[in-house]
């Protein structure tokens, strides 16, 4: 029998398999996951780079993963220098147009929002990703019915624009990563009439997941590991900080590992080891031989990584200062945040001590259970097909 399927649309700013940003990536597992259910079309641009934005991907249209991904141009590249420039003069409170802020920021693809405009019966409802960027504040402004917003906001100056008011006061539907961030928008635009859910993202963890496999191929064996952009916009100066001080004060031998590309200057330490891009295998299987996994960022919306350790069973310490981590930390009971550094070395030493092996363990079995209960792939694309069956 002939199953005519109903199409969602799906935009955002970046799109593909060699894009790892945090939104963009869950932007294509949610794609990939809602495919049984509904016909999946992606709008998105041409860019790899999101400093840049600029035109990478040759095709316009292609499938991935059964996904048909329509691809536009991005008309005017990111001109870093303009772009700083009206950045500052916002960040100083000053005026600025705010319009003009959002074409330099970008993806300026007008393209993308005329066909969105053409186009938009086609689709049953109309999913943005990202709050942030051109292609989102310019749609959700362009079409006049069927928009769900998946925001990832974090308090941060940005949502002082006008601009953004569009985002959350006019779309039919929100889907908030966590409950945090609903507090936050809920807070500031005052906008509970507008129907939501919790969406966040499922943990999907690989075949075998083997610790010895990691320390074997890199010569390791007790150290704390960092997963993500080495940068100080996720804190990590403050974390090479934090680490130069813990190793001058305590006489062990742990080291910090780090995973991921680093956009600024790793300190000459021989106790940090940088291992750059890894493999998905590396990744898990690094994650799972640590003894922590530390996330210093103040700004998260969700933090796959932090779910991903819990799910392997590795403790984990973050960043009080971001209220979604602590969130993470006091709704698991399984997980620690620190506020100031002694915090953090008080925090490192009980994990490490054998004698509270009884508490870290069965921290480590309340965090996979708070990660099985609320991040399951299934339990989740629910919750979005309900809001979507509700407003559209």
């Amino acid at each position: 029998v002939f199953c005519f399927m109903e199409k969602i649309c799906f935009v955002v700013q970046r799109y593909g398999l060699e894009v790892n940003g945090g939104a963009e990536l869950l932007c294509r597992l949610f794609a990939e996951h809602m495919k049984n259910l509904y016909e999946i079309e992606v709008l998105t641009t041409k860019a790899v780079d999101y400093i840049t934005w600029k035109d990478e991907y040759k095709a316009s249209e292609e499938v991935i993963n059964s996904v048909l991904v329509r691809r536009f141009s991005v008309k005017k590249e990111r001109n870093i220098t303009e772009f700083n420039e009206i950045n500052s003069r916002f960040m100083q409170n000053l005026l600025i147009k705010e319009q003009e802020w959002i074409d330099k920021q970008g993806p300026y693809v007008p393209e993308l929002i005329s066909y969105l405009q053409e186009h938009q019966n086609d689709y049953k409802i109309i999913i943005f990703f990202t709050y942030l960027y051109y292609p989102t504040v310019m749609g959700i402004k362009s079409v006049s019915q069927k928009s769900i917003v998946m925001p990832f906001a974090h308090d941060e100056p940005f949502l002082k624009m006008k601009i953004f008011n569009y985002v959350f006061l006019k779309p039919d539907g929100i889907v908030y990563s966590t409950d945090e961030e609903k507090n936050l928008i809920n807070s500031k635009y005052h906008n509970e009439h507008i129907k939501s859910t919790l969406g966040g993202s499922g943990v999907d963890l690989p075949a075998s997941v083997d610790a010895g496999r990691f320390k074997k191929k890199y010569g390791l064996e007790n150290y704390i590991v960092y997963v993500g952009r080495i940068d100080e916009g996720k804190n990590c100066g403050e974390m090479f900080k934090f680490f130069a001080e813990y190793k001058k004060r305590n006489q062990n031998d742990i080291k910090l590992v780090l995973m991921g590309k680093p956009v600024m200057k790793i300190p000459h330490n021989p106790n940090i080891v940088s291992l750059g891009f890894v493999t998905d295998e590396d990744k898990f299987d690094g994650i799972a031989g640590a003894k922590a996994l530390w996330l210093p960022s103040k700004f998260e919306s969700l933090s796959m990584v932090v779910l991903e350790a819990m799910a392997v069973r590795t403790n984990v310490i973050v960043n009080g200062e971001c209220e979604v981590l602590k969130g993470h930390c006091l709704k698991s009971n399984g997980a620690f945040y620190y506020n100031n550094y002694f915090e953090f070395e008080g925090e490192l030493n009980y994990l490490l001590n054998p004698a509270n092996a009884e508490t870290v363990e069965q921290m480590k079995e309340n965090a996979k259970h708070y990660v099985d209960e609320n991040y399951q792939w299934s339990a989740i694309t629910e919750r979005l097909r309900r809001l979507i069956e509700e407003v559209s």
